[in-house]
């Protein structure tokens, strides 16, 4: 069975987010084949998205690497969030199904559940989920995709601190659903950009210069119907 090349793209954007793959290093297809048990021409295509993405740059000489964003390029990405992301909650505040409402209101509950016992390896895969349903509810496919891409490229160019008060961040999550259950869209847009601006502050680069010096997580070989990481 021919394995998808979006299945492809999502295990090596995966990978490159985390570390596996450092900044600048090569990307050949023979490697990343044998690594995610496919063929090459998946990989090919899979090799073509990511560097539309920003992920990945072809050089002269060298074929298909890692991209190595600059210090700007990572700011730039934070900035653009603080603008995209209170759009989409505006967006959603008047296009969000019943379904999109009982997840956004599921997780909230979970998400506060586990704040006030102070559980906060859970918190970041909720908020990813929260994030991830909120965009899904703005009703543009266009402007899901953007804000999605925005949260890989974030996660992978920046390392996130815990909130000093998760159960007032998750108060936040908490507002922001309220606002669009409502369908008061600049109430969602506000109360979005506030919980936006506050999340930022939290983001740490994980390179300086350039020249990524921070170690990075590696894992051994493996097929590339493994589960997505949440950021």
């Amino acid at each position: 069975m021919r394995i998808p090349a979006q299945s492809v793209c999502t295990a090596i954007r995966d990978d490159i987010v985390v570390g596996v793959h450092e900044r600048g290093s090569r990307l050949t297809e023979e490697v990343l084949a044998r690594r995610y048990g496919v063929s090459r021409v998946p990989v090919r295509e899979a090799l073509r998205t990511l560097e539309a993405e920003g992920f990945v740059v072809t050089r002269r000489h060298a074929g298909a690497c890692v991209a190595e964003p600059t210090e700007q390029e990572a700011a730039d990405l934070l900035e653009m969030r603080l603008l995209l992301e209170p759009l989409g909650a505006a967006r959603a505040a008047q296009r969000r199904t019943d379904a999109h409402l009982k997840v956004l209101r599921g997780l909230v509950r979970l998400g506060q559940e586990r704040a006030e016992r102070g559980r906060s390896e859970d918190l970041r895969s909720l908020g990813g989920w929260f994030h991830e349903t909120l965009a899904q509810a703005c009703g543009s496919q266009s402007l899901t995709s953007t804000l999605t891409q925005l949260r890989h490229k974030i996660a992978w160019m920046y390392t996130v601190d815990v909130p000093s008060s998760p159960v007032e961040s998750w108060a936040e999550h908490g507002a922001i659903v309220d606002a669009v259950a409502r369908g008061d869209g600049e109430r969602a847009r506000a109360v979005t950009a506030l919980h936006t601006e506050r999340a930022a502050l939290a983001h740490r680069l994980r390179f300086s210069g350039g020249t990524d010096r921070q170690s990075r997580v590696r894992t051994s070989q493996h097929a590339v119907n493994t589960s997505r990481p949440r950021h």
